[in-house]
Order: structure tokens, then C-alpha cells, then sequence
């Protein structure tokens, strides 16, 4: 028998204001696709927002369903939309964020297991590392220079594609 340590790495800034233009930016446009996600059941408006490579940005936020396993997170909105509508072009960061009307979200929003395993398979198949950044309505924000920080032992099978 054999054990084994993997350690992640997260950097973790005071706040919003200590992250570069490019990186507010984005965060800004993340907090700004919260506003209009669809969370009558939870309260929980998350957005998402993706930057390519050719400096594009696409939103995304929540959309929830009173059949709770039709909606789908911000997170996934956005890649799905990207991958869909922009074939070819690489994601570059992604940042994450999210309020309540209930409460206020002290902590960074990280993304769900679904989430990672469709951040970690895009960036795989784009052979190029996803910048992560995530933040709450207050406090820190927690930034990943890869997907595979947030999911070390990511699912992985290539022999599952048909030659």
C-alpha cells in the first residue's frame, strides 16, 4: 500500500482591488451576469464570466427550474455558450460570483463538481490552463492558475473516444 499527498494551490487576495485591471474587469462582468440569473427558488445568484483568447468576454448565471436537475449553474452556461458559439477559441480565465437576497456571501464561490469536470475537460481539450478566479459579495478572492487546482484527481479517459 501506498499513500499519497496532492496538494492544490490558491492564492488569496484581500480583495477585488488588489487583482489586476484585466482581472477586475472580469470579476465585474461576473457580479454584473448575477444580476439577471433566473434563482426564484434559492436566491442565489450566481454569474459567471469567461474571457478568450482573443479577449471576448461571454456571461453566464444560473438558471434554476422548479424541476430542480432541469436548471443548470453560471459556470456551465458560460462554457457550453463559448464552446457552442466560438469553436477554436480558447478560454482564458473564468471568474465566479455570487449573491443572495437572503444572506450575504462572505466567502469566494467556488464552482460545483459538474462545474469542474466541465472546466477541467475544456481545458484539457484546449491543451492550455484556465485561469480561476473566485470571489463572494465581501471579503477575499480566491484565485487557481489552472482548473486542475480546483479537481487534482480529475476524470480523465480518452480511450472513451471513438477513433
Amino acid at each position: 500500500m501506498k499513500k499519497n499527498k496532492y496538494l492544490i494551490e490558491i492564492e488569496e487576495f484581500d480583495s477585488i482591488n488588489e487583482l489586476s485591471a484585466e482581472d477586475q474587469h472580469l470579476l465585474n462582468q461576473a457580479i454584473a451576469a448575477s444580476e439577471n440569473a433566473y434563482a426564484p427558488y434559492s436566491n442565489y445568484h450566481v454569474g459567471a464570466a469567461l474571457r478568450l483568447d482573443d479577449g471576448k468576454i461571454i456571461l453566464g448565471n444560473n438558471q434554476e427550474n422548479v424541476a430542480y436537475p432541469s436548471g443548470l449553474c453560471a459556470e456551465r452556461v458560460a462554457f457550453f455558450h463559448a464552446n457552442s458559439n466560438y469553436p477554436g477559441k480558447a478560454i482564458e480565465a473564468v471568474a465566479i460570483t455570487a449573491k443572495s437576497k437572503t444572506f450575504v456571501i462572505q466567502k469566494p464561490v467556488t464552482p460545483c463538481g459538474s462545474c469542474r469536470q466541465v472546466m477541467a475537460e475544456t481545458e484539457n481539450i484546449q491543451k492550455r490552463k484556465i485561469r480561476v478566479l473566485m470571489m463572494g459579495e465581501k471579503g477575499s478572492v480566491f484565485v487557481s492558475e489552472s482548473v486542475e487546482s480546483l479537481l487534482p484527481l480529475m476524470f480523465q479517459a480518452e480511450e472513451l473516444k471513438i477513433k
